[in-house]
């Protein structure tokens, strides 16, 4: 497989149509989003595959702070000091089971240790169930901090986190 590297333009087209396949376990996007993304990620991979479209592709946001109108970043940002945040992963159908998607976590947490972050979150549906997403997260080292619902009560979401050193938990004391 192709190295990680940082989005294209040219990837646009491909991540709009494989994102918006994923849901509902990922939220739909539409390309002013994806602008958005651009500007605002802390990163933005794409993983190629072997005939050079996406198979997969990480996008992840410092934290607190970046003005992304989510409920779940919300969660994360009232409840930790500093993090990265993965707001969505896609692996497409060519690049399962290759393991593009630990290639593109590994690459995203080694970016932010080193800059010093010391905190990886995201969340997975839990309704709808994502049981693909869960146990893989479970697996990268990720544990349960929380849940909440969403869209009205026809998602919830399980809220995770993996330390990216050795200390103690991160969430702020006295927060929920």
């Amino acid at each position: 497989m192709e190295p990680i590297r940082v989005v294209q333009s040219g990837d646009l087209t491909q991540i709009l149509r494989h994102n918006n396949a994923a849901a509902p376990a990922v939220n739909e996007l539409e390309h002013n989003d994806l602008d958005w993304f651009i500007r605002h990620a802390h990163s933005f991979l794409v993983q190629p595959g072997e005939d050079g479209s996406v198979a997969g592709y990480l996008i992840g946001l410092d934290g607190p702070g970046v003005g992304y109108e989510s409920l779940n970043y919300e969660w994360f940002e009232q409840r930790y000091n500093r993090f990265v945040y993965v707001d969505r992963v896609v692996v497409t159908e060519s690049g399962r089971g290759l393991g593009t998607g630990r290639a593109l976590y590994d690459e995203f947490a080694s970016r932010a240790v080193s800059e010093s972050h010391e905190v990886l979150l995201a969340e997975v549906n839990v309704r709808p169930r994502n049981e693909v997403s869960l146990l893989f997260h479970e697996a990268y080292g990720f544990v349960p901090v929380g849940e909440q619902d969403t869209e009205g009560g026809s998602k919830r979401v399980v809220m995770l986190e993996k330390r990216l050193d050795d200390g103690g938990p991160q969430r702020v004391a006295g927060n929920r």
